[in-house]
Parts: structure tokens; C-alpha cells; sequence
């Protein structure tokens, strides 16, 4: 009994480091949370005796689910069309959620997300546990069931892809809310040369499935591309929202500056901003209203739907 009760509280310990490793790899939530029980299901019927490092041994064991659900996931989506975007993690414009700092440690952004989910499953293992949380490759080749030095590469290979893409935003918030700021009143005022001078010229523009405007695509290249479709959004968002006007709310979206555009007090599209350089270099946009409320938006802005 004391055993049992030792190990409840240790693993209680490393929840939160499990919930972050396992939503680095899974870009989902829920799914995060069920890989955590996983994790526990598995410790409650293992003999943990030899384990001198229980910590890395949750790691590790969290890790093997989560690549088990990648691979399963990728076999569903074989035939699937579109982008799909992880699971924003949204909080008030004045500060983050200290449960969600922990989730958000080593600047987890959408669009750092959005990278991982391109990479193959054993590439995303071996980048998240060895260049975010620091395991060694001989652990984590027992786990995808290679070789350390072949280990050694796949993080190598996902590492090249991260740092060939813009996932790292400018770290002065405030720099960042001057941007999106600006972003949004040139598109409210129809002014295409100050949006184009306001993105990267490689900005990339991803659109969640939802209740997006018709005319609107789900993913868009350039400034002049995404500064296009910022001028249809604008042009044809009321009309297709039933005519009402939409309210747009700062907030901070995986710890970086975004909108959540809000109908009537209910959430309806959430706006990630990557600003790198003082320029946008990507906006994902989720906008599926029953994720949304799912994801309680609402609640982690405080507002009352209604």
C-alpha cells in the first residue's frame, strides 16, 4: 500500500512534464491527456523495482504511446484532404495560465506544431524527448527500435526541418500586439499595401476546416497571396456570419499574440500569429465553432457565451 501510494505521488509529480511531452507529440488535448492515463495504466502493472529513474521512465513510457497513436493517426489520415491544426492553447491577452506555462515551456507555437505534424512519427519522438526534454538516444532508440547513432539522425533530420521553417516568434509580446494590431487595421480599412508590408514575404497562411468564409482557402503562400485572401475574409465575413459584426478580442494563442474573433460572445475563430523579425512569417487559423467550445475557449477568456 505504501509502494502504491508512493508511486500515485510521484507520477502525480511528473503529470504536468508528461502532459507537455505527450502534447508536443500529439498536438491534441485530449489526446495528450489519454496518452497520460495510458501512462499510468502502465505504471500501475509494472515492476519498477530496478527503475532508478522514475522520471525518465514516465518520459520514456509516454513517449512510446504517443508514438503508437501517431502511427495509428497517419494511417487515418491517408485519405484526408486539407490542413489540420493542432489544439490552440488560448489565454488572456494579460497572461498565461500557470498550468499552461508549464504545457507551453520552450516556445510550443502553432506553427512549431504544425512542422512536427509533417515529420514522421520516429522523427518527432526523437527531436520532442531528446532536443526538448533532454533524454539521452540510447533510451530513446529502445523505443522506436533503433540504433542510438540511427536514433542520433532522426532528430537530426527533424531538427533541420524546425529550424528551416519560421516557428520561432520575436520573444517582446508587445512588439508582437503592435504587429497583429496593425494587421487587422489594415485589413478592417481595405489597405493592401500596408498588410503586404506587414508579412514576411514567404508568410504562410493555414485555415482549420470551419465555418470559414466562402472564397477563403485553406492554406495560402506570400504576402500578396495572404494579404488577398485578409481582404476577402474582411469583405465577405459578416455576410456569411448571418450579418452580424464580429468582435475581435486579443489574446495570448500558445503564448504568443493572437485574436479570437468572437459572434455574438461566442468564440468563432482563433487567429495564431507567428511574428518573427517584427514581420508576420505565419497566421493559423482554427475556426471549427464545436472544437472551439470543446477546447473551452470561452472559459479560458473569461467571457459568458450567450
Amino acid at each position: 500500500m505504501q509502494e502504491n501510494t508512493w508511486l500515485t505521488d510521484r507520477f502525480e509529480d511528473n503529470r504536468s512534464r508528461l502532459r507537455a511531452v505527450a502534447y508536443r507529440m500529439l498536438g491534441s488535448l485530449s489526446e495528450a491527456d489519454d496518452a497520460v492515463q495510458e501512462t499510468w495504466l502502465r505504471l500501475s502493472r509494472a515492476d519498477t523495482n530496478d527503475v532508478s529513474d522514475l522520471t525518465g521512465w514516465l518520459v520514456t513510457v509516454t513517449g512510446r504511446v504517443c508514438l503508437d497513436m501517431l502511427r495509428h493517426r497517419r494511417s487515418r489520415r491517408e485519405d484526408s484532404v486539407g490542413v489540420h491544426l493542432p489544439d490552440p492553447i488560448v489565454d488572456r491577452a494579460d497572461g498565461l495560465d500557470p498550468e499552461n506555462q508549464i504545457l507551453l515551456a520552450n516556445s510550443v507555437g502553432i506553427a512549431l506544431l504544425v512542422v512536427l505534424d509533417t515529420l514522421d512519427p520516429a522523427e518527432r519522438l526523437a527531436f520532442v524527448l531528446h532536443d526538448m526534454f533532454g533524454l539521452p538516444f540510447e533510451e530513446i532508440a529502445n523505443v522506436v527500435g533503433k540504433s542510438p547513432a540511427a536514433t542520433r539522425q532522426l532528430a537530426s533530420r527533424a531538427r533541420r526541418r524546425v529550424q528551416g521553417s519560421p516557428t520561432v516568434p520575436d520573444a517582446d509580446i508587445g512588439r508582437q500586439r503592435e504587429v497583429v494590431n496593425a494587421f487587422f487595421a489594415a485589413a478592417r480599412e481595405g489597405n493592401f499595401d500596408a498588410l503586404v508590408s506587414l508579412l514576411d514575404p514567404n508568410v504562410v497562411l493555414r485555415a482549420d476546416a470551419g465555418e470559414m468564409p466562402e472564397g477563403t482557402s485553406r492554406e495560402v503562400h506570400g504576402a500578396a497571396a495572404v494579404a488577398g485572401q485578409a481582404l476577402t475574409f474582411r469583405r465577405v465575413g459578416a455576410a456569411s456570419w448571418g450579418g452580424t459584426s464580429p468582435s475581435v478580442q486579443p489574446a495570448l494563442v500558445n503564448g504568443v499574440a493572437g485574436v479570437v474573433v468572437l459572434r455574438e460572445g461566442a468564440p468563432q475563430v482563433v487567429f495564431a500569429f507567428t511574428v518573427s523579425s517584427g514581420k508576420i512569417a505565419a497566421i493559423d487559423i482554427i475556426s471549427d465553432a464545436e472544437r472551439l467550445r470543446r477546447l473551452d475557449v470561452a472559459g479560458s477568456l473569461s467571457i459568458t457565451e450567450g
